[in-house]
């Protein structure tokens, strides 16, 4: 099986929300929130918890604070570890709208792949004329 490996959603605008929350992070938290990550990257999701269809979670204990990354797997063997969102927990349940944004992101992600291949298969069908 091919090696997991994270990736960061990236907005169309080229903004990175989950490697911007983990640099506005004490290095101490972002240390424990990039361990977790590396749980699963090394276990796959028998180490986080599944919410809702592709959507996963991790869960990282910083500095008197708990702290949450959702994800989904990508890729033809689920090697891709999709961060989509992540932020600090308030609440005993992950809010239903912070799954709806991880949801929209990762649709969007799809979106994005499937628009680059279509232009590849252009350009590849433009070389062959």
């Amino acid at each position: 099986m091919a090696a997991r490996r994270w990736r960061d959603y990236s907005t169309r605008a080229g903004r990175r929300p989950v490697k911007e929350f983990l640099e506005s992070l004490s290095d101490p938290d972002a240390a424990a929130v990039v361990a977790a990550m590396k749980e699963v990257k090394r276990d796959g999701v028998s180490a986080p918890r599944h919410l809702d269809g592709d959507i996963y979670e991790v869960r990282a204990d910083g500095d008197r604070v708990i702290y949450r990354v959702l994800f989904a797997q990508e890729g033809k063997r689920n090697q891709v570890l999709l961060s989509l969102e992540a932020f600090k927990k308030k609440t005993q349940k992950t809010p239903p709208k912070t799954i709806a944004l991880a949801k929209r992101r990762l649709n969007d992600w799809k979106k994005q792949g499937n628009e680059k291949r279509g232009k590849m298969q252009t350009h590849d069908r433009r070389r062959l004329s």
